[in-house]
């Protein structure tokens, strides 16, 4: 993973050479305001006497110390980022809006071209030190992304701020373990970041090799095992999802897996399955062309999972992750799958094809079942921006969440809300599946616009057999994500750091 210099100094901050240095004052019980010690109190105090700055939530206030002859440092700027009332707040609550903070940082660094911030973390009653420079940290990073990899104009400009490139965190009388902190924090944001960059990636770049390439690249640095199966294996294997799916296409498809083995031989093992869809035309089905640029996004599951597996790489967790990425475009070639064409999945399932637009359940399908042959996973999580109609439920604010397992469920859940990548489980009833029957086949790829996320579910829950199993439907949060300080526009990332919190925090299922 990208190294980022983030460093601890016990020193004091009136001799730091930071171009920014960031304070977060907040309000006490008697909303008095409580500040970290900098060279500015003074105007800070003048400033907070006279209503022009409150230390509320989300308020800002950037100050220039005079600086001292007899100094030969002191930080350029004073970002103050107000916390507003701390006290009594829900631990996850502050997390959230700690991660806001850096967020709001990050886009100050941008504006000033700061390129190296100090941090000084706030003694919060009753939150540890650790689990405060980690949400500080991680909201700087995740908002401080960027992807202009294909600017030219702005690689002419020398000029042009690039980043933060020196973070040093100055932990005051905080408690906890401040580096653990910092370590959890790049750890998970920078993966994110990472799969925000795979997203970015246009079509004709991101291809199903691309995949596979990434996946060889971390099997390498983290002697992990990867294996790459080619049309010809899947061929073999009868996997007639992948293949349905691939038809119409010049790119040959792949399915990319990665495994990690933790080093306690009876140890459980998470399966993550991620949607690795790198365009989707919608097939013969053909999709609106408006907004169909966006459909290079359609393999954010794909990215999230092999993201997830930087982050095992780096932290080594007592329980084995395997992920699993079924890759391909889905395109309207000559060959294309049809609607009315019946497949046979791997496992002999077979499916009436609908709608040829409903394709990341047949890939999905395929990867699920070979995985849970295989592997004999505790679990399998899977991950995709599967349906139009999770958005209709629920916006683009919370993941839709189904499963047959209650406690993997609310795991993932519990995991989410400390991420601050919220979600919503959705019922899964057998009534739903009703609407998956099929009058000349095992099941249809489509049970109509009624209850879309849930059926599409339910076609998925057809593969998984009595494995505890949860899908998380990321069409409405893998981009335009609620709008936060810390989430840039287009893809967000998201899911990633959810599913590391799940590994973290991994126990054995009741």
């Amino acid at each position: 993973m990208t190294n980022r210099n983030i460093s601890i100094s016990r020193k004091k901050m009136a001799g730091s050479e930071a171009d920014m240095l960031v304070s977060l004052p907040f309000l006490d019980e008697n909303d008095s305001m409580v500040n970290a010690s900098t060279e500015v109190d003074s105007e800070l105090a003048n400033a907070f006497k006279l209503g022009d700055f409150k230390a509320e939530k989300g308020e800002k206030i950037l100050l220039y110390p005079k600086g001292n002859s007899r100094k030969k440092s002191s930080p350029r700027r004073v970002l103050f980022v107000g916390l507003g009332k701390v006290e009594g707040k829900d631990v996850n609550e502050l997390r959230e809006l700690l991660r806001k903070s850096g967020g709001i940082a990050a886009s100050a660094a941008r504006k000033t071209g700061s390129s190296r911030v100090a941090l000084r973390l706030p003694d919060i009653p009753g939150f540890s030190g650790e689990a405060t420079v980690e949400s500080l940290i991680e909201g700087i990073l995740l908002g401080d992304y960027r992807f202009d990899k294909y600017k030219a104009d702005s690689k002419k400009k020398k000029k042009e701020f690039t980043g933060i490139k020196e973070i040093v965190v100055y932990p005051s009388s905080a408690k906890g373990k401040i580096q653990r902190g910092i370590n959890r924090a790049r750890n998970a944001a920078l993966a994110a970041c990472k799969a925000r960059d795979m997203a970015n990636e246009p079509g004709n770049r991101w291809t199903p090799a691309s995949f596979a390439g990434y996946a060889r690249s971390l099997a390498e640095r983290y002697k992990m095992k990867c294996s790459v199966l080619g049309k010809g294996d899947m061929k073999r294997l009868k996997m007639g999802g992948l293949l349905g799916v691939n038809q119409g296409s010049a790119e040959a498809p792949k399915l990319v897996i990665l495994e990690y083995k933790a080093p306690a031989k009876k140890a459980d093992t998470i399966l993550f399955v991620g949607k690795g869809l790198t365009f989707d035309s919608g097939g013969v089905s053909l999709k609106p062309a408006a907004g169909m640029e966006d459909m290079k996004y359609d393999m954010c599951g794909g990215a999230a999972a092999l993201s997830v597996m930087a982050v095992v790489g780096e932290e080594k967790p007592e329980v084995n992750v395997i992920a699993i990425i079924p890759a391909t475009d889905n395109m309207g070639g000559s060959s294309a799958l049809k609607p009315g064409d019946i497949i046979k999945h791997y496992g002999g399932i077979t499916s009436e094809i609908v709608n040829t637009d409903a394709e990341g359940r047949l890939i999905l399908a395929d990867s699920l079942a070979y995985g849970i042959k295989r592997y004999k996973p505790t679990c399998v999580v899977d991950l995709a921006t599967l349906t139009g109609a999770v958005i209709l439920g629920l916006g683009h604010h919370r993941t839709g969440l189904l499963g047959n397992n209650q406690d993997l469920i609310e795991r993932i859940i519990e995991a989410g809300d400390k991420s601050g990548e919220p979600l919503w489980q959705l019922p899964l009833d057998k009534e739903y599946a009703e609407q998956i029957e099929s009058d000349i086949a095992d099941i249809k790829n489509t049970g109509g616009r009624p209850a879309g996320t849930i059926t599409a579910a339910a076609y998925l829950q057809k593969f998984v057999g009595e494995t505890p199993w949860a899908h998380l439907d990321i069409a409405g949060t893998a981009w335009d994500f609620t709008k936060k300080t810390y989430i840039p526009k287009g893809p967000s990332g998201t899911a990633v750091r959810t599913l590391v919190e799940l590994v973290r925090g991994w126990k054995k299922l009741r």
